[in-house]
């Protein structure tokens, strides 16, 4: 499944109320991109995150042929570093006008000093290392809770858990993080009992 990686645009001259609302938008590990300028610097405090300056964001009177694909490259880097966090440019309308035809072309821009635009991105990829660890760990607490708890209760709430997360977009390699988990908790406790004494004709 694909989704978007979401990127704002936002220009110097935006007013105080549009940066509130950008600033409540933004996740925790936005990051933004900004002109080094004292215009810029303005929108930037307003926005309460610290910024990384880029010089090929800065307002040029004579733009070179080339300045909307090197304005592309910069942002698309800082976005591919992390396809899944928010990416805030600032600069100038007339820099924001030539980034926005290179960057996307078949979005339409939006009225106003705030767009939003979205890169392409696959789906959040699952770690399986992590994974395969919550497993174990997961089928050893149950284990060791037996006494309290019958020993399926755990794995049971995981793979609940885990199922509810896959309706949410944003939280779906978190589900499936806990299927896995999951499911090799329930091999790993079926491998231990199979070795236990309480097992017929255990190993």
């Amino acid at each position: 499944m694909t989704d978007y990686q979401r990127i704002l645009v936002v220009s110097t001259q935006a007013a105080d109320g549009d940066l509130a609302k950008v600033r409540g938008r933004l996740g925790s590990s936005a990051v933004v991109l900004t002109a080094p300028t004292g215009d810029a610097k303005r929108v930037v405090q307003a926005l309460g995150r610290g910024a990384r300056p880029e010089v090929v964001l800065a307002p040029v009177r004579f733009p070179d042929v080339d300045r909307g694909h090197r304005l592309d490259e910069v942002v698309r880097r800082h976005a591919v570093a992390d396809r899944f966090r928010d990416v805030v440019v600032v600069a100038d309308p007339a820099t924001i006008t030539l980034l926005l035809r290179v960057l996307a072309p078949d979005q339409l821009p939006e009225s106003g000093p705030v767009t939003e635009v979205g890169l392409r991105r696959g789906t959040r990829p699952v770690p399986l290392g992590p994974a395969v660890a919550a497993g174990v760990g997961l089928a050893v607490v149950a284990g060791l809770l037996s006494a309290v708890v019958p020993v399926w209760v755990l794995p049971l709430l995981a793979l609940l858990a885990g199922l509810g997360l896959l309706a949410a977009p944003a939280r779906r390699h978190v589900g499936q993080t806990l299927l896995i988990a999951t499911g090799v908790a329930l091999v790993f406790s079926l491998l231990a009992i199979a070795g236990s004494s309480r097992f017929p004709g255990s190993w």
